[in-house]
């Protein structure tokens, strides 16, 4: 069995993006290539997106730290912390509204 501790891991990783020059960073926590099921932790910093992308597989995003939005077309849905967001099943981006930290999960398809 195997413990991380998300807020350790969302510091780090916020540390990471405001020392990156693209303002992002992230680090898988859980599964990877030979898994269906991945967990990553992602941080962006204020104004930073991730740009329209397919869905991979059912996801989820759960908000550790600050406000992000996801916006699939003409829709959007705001989170803060411990809110959990479903990703559509289409193209859709991902936005930090501050300095944000979420936890993406992933069962690929």
């Amino acid at each position: 069995m195997q413990k991380s501790s998300l807020t350790a891991l969302a510091r780090e990783q916020l540390k990471l993006a405001h020392a990156s020059s693209n303002g992002r960073s992230s680090s898988t926590v859980y599964g990877g290539h030979e898994h269906r099921l991945r967990q990553t932790v992602i941080a962006l910093t204020a104004g930073q997106m991730l740009g329209e992308h397919e869905n991979p597989g059912e996801a989820t995003v759960h908000v550790l730290h600050g406000r992000v939005r996801l916006g699939a077309g003409e829709t959007s849905w705001d989170g803060a912390p411990g809110d959990l967001l479903i990703v559509p099943d289409r193209r859709h981006t991902l936005e930090a509204l501050e300095d944000s930290a979420v936890l993406l999960t992933v069962a690929k398809r």
